[in-house]
């Protein structure tokens, strides 16, 4: 996937990359255990302090500069992102997105407050740029991410949607916080046939999770009854 770096007005972190005189503390927030520790032995291995908190917010309110790679799957971590924009004005936070993920959450991700964004499917020099440039103030991202900020617009808004009317009711049903359990009850299939049917709509969307389906639903303003 191409990348797009823009400059963008210094921050409390200047250079590029870690240095004697700056240390760049980084933390590491994943679902994952492997992947996360994956990611922290490429970052050490490139000289960057990184540490794995249980508590993020607690631990931004050490001294700068101050990193935050964090990995935006559930709505959850898309609160997170959120509280984390305003805990400390010099804070960095590179966004890294699920595999497939569209150009509409990377765009979400940005405006809720990440500099840079990323794909899980990043290799390890991506990721070490990618990491330093941002600390040298750029912003780092997919083209397709840039693009869609560039214009002002959601690259997905308005498009005609492909699912059927019970389909789109299953997205309505699963925004508003239902789990899949229960909306198999309410729609009269077994659970592990609703899990099926969803994870045809997924694919016909191009999405491999709930949250991004929910998410690419909401891009496209299919969401509204």
């Amino acid at each position: 996937m191409s990348k797009l770096m823009l400059d963008l007005p210094s921050s409390r972190i200047r250079g590029k990359g870690p240095s004697p005189a700056v240390a760049v503390r980084v933390a590491v927030v994943d679902p994952l255990p492997m992947y996360q520790q994956g990611v922290t032995t490429v970052l050490l291995a490139a000289g960057y302090v990184v540490e794995e908190p249980a508590d993020v917010l607690a631990w931004v309110g050490h001294d700068p500069p101050v990193v935050v790679l964090l990995t935006l799957g559930s709505e959850r971590e898309w609160d997170l992102l959120a509280r984390l924009r305003g805990k400390e004005p010099g804070l960095i936070v590179i966004a890294v997105l699920d595999v497939g993920a569209s150009a509409g959450l990377g765009v979400r991700a940005v405006r809720a407050g990440a500099r840079s964004v990323l794909t899980r499917q990043m290799t390890a020099a991506a990721l070490q740029r990618t990491v330093e440039a941002t600390v040298g103030g750029q912003a780092v991202m997919p083209s397709a991410v840039a693009a869609a900020l560039a214009t002002g617009t959601r690259t997905t808004a308005g498009r005609q949607s492909s699912l059927s009317k019970d389909q789109l009711s299953w997205l309505r049903r699963l925004s508003a916080g239902v789990t899949v359990a229960q909306l198999a009850s309410e729609v009269g299939y077994s659970e592990r046939a609703m899990h099926r049917l969803l994870k045809a709509v997924y694919q016909e969307m191009g999405v491999s999770t709930r949250i991004q389906a929910i998410m690419q639903a909401q891009d496209r303003g299919w969401l509204c009854p």
